[in-house]
């Protein structure tokens, strides 16, 4: 199909979208990239939802309200959400979600701490493609936390790309791929390419969950946590 085609199939999908036929923007990029640390998934009793849920407890606390992942898409009402997992056999968890700093720990206020890029998008999501770089030695977590903190306001922030995490193009470029065959049907293609001159292996899991938001809409608020997926 040529760039002309293109461009007059998504036209097509956005006036059926927008006169009879909603079911074009039923999924698309709605997944958030961070669901720790925000008001929403709040319970403490002096409104700090930064060391209510941090990043360090998003790997084994249910959200109630929400939910999170790496790259991924979900439906409208965020029923169903698709996203990647990967692993380098470094880290000592899986990288499910980007990480990031917390308000009161970045010199700067908060901070996403990742390298990643939304590189193309159609108005309906009818196509859309990402990247993420992966670094194959271990993610600098406490590393990023306390050199950051140890910064003030007036001096430059400490980013992954500074803590030596991509030398030698040592790292993992994992681009994701969506295109709608129709309202229903989303081909998924994940490409997986090794920077580093030397072999290296990486785990990789699409991982497809259901939100909790169904339980916590019915459940009312400070009722108790959502049960862990």
């Amino acid at each position: 199909m040529s760039a002309a085609e293109d461009s007059e199939a998504e036209r097509a999908r956005l006036r059926a979208a927008h006169e009879d036929d909603p079911g074009w923007y039923r999924w698309g990029p709605y997944l958030a990239d961070r669901q720790w640390g925000t008001v929403r998934e709040d319970y403490s009793p002096d409104g700090n939802a930064w060391a209510n849920l941090p990043h360090d407890h998003a790997r084994s606390r249910a959200y109630r309200w929400g939910e999170d992942g790496l790259l991924g898409i979900c439906d409208d009402r965020a029923r169903l959400c698709f996203a990647l997992a990967l692993w380098n056999e470094a880290d000592p968890i899986l990288k499910e979600r980007l990480f990031g700093l917390s308000g009161p720990e970045g010199n700067h206020g908060e901070d996403v701490k990742e390298v990643y890029h939304y590189l193309d998008a159609t108005p309906t999501a009818s196509y859309l493609r990402a990247v993420y770089l992966y670094p194959q030695s271990a993610f600098p977590y406490e590393d990023l936390v306390a050199e950051n903190a140890r910064r003030g306001r007036f001096d430059p922030e400490y980013e992954l790309t500074d803590t030596g995490a991509f030398a030698d193009d040592r790292y993992f470029e994992v681009q994701v791929e969506y295109a709608k065959a129709d309202l229903e049907d989303i081909a998924i293609r994940i490409a997986v390419t090794n920077r580093a001159s030397e072999p290296a292996r990486l785990h990789l899991l699409p991982t497809r969950e259901p939100s909790p938001t169904g339980c916590a809409l019915a459940c009312p608020r400070g009722g108790g946590r959502a049960p862990a997926h």
